[in-house]
């Protein structure tokens, strides 16, 4: 029954799914002594068993209309009933270092809103070393009342906070991509949610987007951001990115035709 007191709720972890029987088991499995509740926010396009299983490990499943993520995770900060959120991801799983940090951190008076918590991206199997896929940190362990997510910003979101910011030294395990379809859905998708973004900010498309934009970003990612280190796999990441950097620009030309910024 305590686990539903909320008058001692310290923390509440928060998922954002949808069709993600095959990770959401792992994800909730490594909250277990961490969490005084999960909350899983469910797309109501989901089509396999994510909310059944779900249950069977005691987590609060609520099915909504997709919103986009930052709406989502705005959601997901005013139902949940902790001072405390963890935004954690299905293909995500919290670390031992990680839970014992964040435990030692509410257990005291903290004068931060908010902490950034590194990643251990895993890609086709391989843990990354480089081009920015470590530390790749993110602000996830946020005060509940100080938080809130800036909704037009479409991909890569996060939470503004009325006060400071700290760091924590334990990981997450993302188990980021695992097959080559994935990936490519999933680098389209982000595309398509770039351009939006750089819609709405009042940005065109111009000629030279095309070729600087994306030597632009194999140049950051395998040289000033070490993607180099991973090997092979580090030059296809690096220079796929560089890809969909052009496909973002092209997006945008199709949405806003065109336009200059």
């Amino acid at each position: 029954m305590a686990r539903w007191d909320i008058s001692i709720m310290q923390l509440s972890a928060a998922i954002i799914a949808r069709d993600e029987a095959r990770h959401i088991g792992g994800c909730i499995d490594s909250l277990v002594g961490l969490a005084d509740e999960v909350v899983v926010l469910l797309d109501d396009r989901t089509c396999d068993e994510t909310a059944a299983l779900c249950a069977e490990r005691g987590a609060r499943v609520l099915i909504e209309p997709w919103r986009g993520f930052p709406a989502q995770r705005n959601r997901a900060l005013e139902i949940c009933r902790a001072p405390w959120v963890l935004f954690i991801d299905a293909d995500e799983r919290v670390e031992s270092d990680l839970a014992t940090e964040i435990r030692a951190t509410l257990a005291g008076p903290s004068a931060c809103d908010g902490y950034w918590i590194p990643r251990h991206n895993i890609f086709f199997g391989q843990t990354l070393r480089g081009g920015g896929w470590y530390p790749d940190h993110q602000l996830r362990l946020l005060r509940r009342a100080a938080a809130r997510y800036d909704e037009g910003r479409l991909i890569h979101e996060f939470a503004g906070l009325v006060g400071d910011s700290g760091a924590l030294r334990g990981h997450f395990t993302h188990h980021n991509i695992e097959g080559l379809g994935e990936f490519w859905r999933k680098q389209t998708a982000y595309a398509l949610a770039q351009a939006r973004t750089m819609t709405t900010e009042g940005r065109r498309a111009r000629a030279r987007n095309f070729v600087g934009a994306p030597a632009r970003e194999l140049y950051r990612r395998y040289i000033t951001l070490g993607g180099w280190r991973d090997g092979p796999l580090g030059l296809f990441l690096c220079a796929s990115l560089a890809w969909f950097e052009l496909v973002s620009f092209a997006f945008l030309r199709l949405i806003a035709p065109g336009g200059r910024r």
